[in-house]
Parts: structure tokens; C-alpha cells; sequence
């Protein structure tokens, strides 16, 4: 049974930072990009950063570049999003998700594996 399972989500205040976690199971993700997404209340889900397993990162939203980084750690199975520099409007659900090939890594709907997210609050 493949599972995405996200943690490391809280409340900080603006300024500062969170690292997320993303632990993998069930299969081997070595050909699939891993990609971070997010959804606010009233939103659609966006896409944050997407990362291949051998390749390293291969993109991000304009809104978090520089900001946030993505990274991967192939002996854990695990992703993480290192957010820094957090501003109110970062406050979201976030998932991490999983797709084959690199293709259209921006789109929430090429990916077919999900997790359940894990909520961020950053106060002004």
C-alpha cells in the first residue's frame, strides 16, 4: 500500500520558519517527481516545489522561490520543504504528492499519490 505522509506543520509567526517532512512507503519513487502543494480556505490547490529523487529540485511557485527548498533524502524514502522567512499569507494546508515523469509537475492533477497534509499557520 503506497503512503505519503506528511509532519512538521504548526503555527509560527511571521519571519520564521518550518521544515516539512514527507515520508514515503508501499513503492519505490525513483522515476516519480515529488512535488509540494498547497491549499489556503476558500482556494484552489497550488503548486509550491516539485523535486525529482536523482535530479534535485526542478521548479517552484514564484511566490515561495528563495524562500522555500525543496530536498530528499533517498535513503529515508523522504522528501522535505524547508520554508523559510514565513509570511502570513504561506498559511495552508500542505501536501506532498507524488507523479510519474517529470511533465507538467505543476499540476495537481497529474499526481497520482497524495497525503493527507499537514496544516501551517504563520500570525502576522
Amino acid at each position: 500500500q503506497v503512503q505519503l505522509v506528511e509532519s512538521g506543520g504548526g503555527l509560527v509567526q511571521g519571519g520564521g520558519s518550518l521544515r516539512l517532512s514527507c515520508a514515503t512507503s508501499g513503492r519505490t519513487f525513483r522515476d516519480y517527481v515529488m512535488g509540494w502543494f498547497r491549499q489556503a480556505p476558500g482556494k484552489e490547490r497550488e503548486f509550491v516545489a516539485a523535486s525529482t529523487w536523482s535530479g534535485g529540485s526542478i521548479g517552484y511557485a514564484d511566490s515561495v522561490r528563495g524562500r522555500f527548498t525543496i530536498s530528499r533524502d533517498n535513503a529515508k524514502n523522504t522528501v522535505y520543504l524547508q520554508m523559510n522567512s514565513l509570511k502570513p499569507e504561506d498559511t495552508a494546508v500542505y501536501y506532498c504528492a507524488a507523479k510519474y515523469g517529470s511533465t507538467r509537475y505543476a499540476s495537481a492533477n497529474q499526481y497520482a499519490y497524495w497525503g493527507q497534509g499537514t496544516q501551517v499557520t504563520v500570525s502576522s
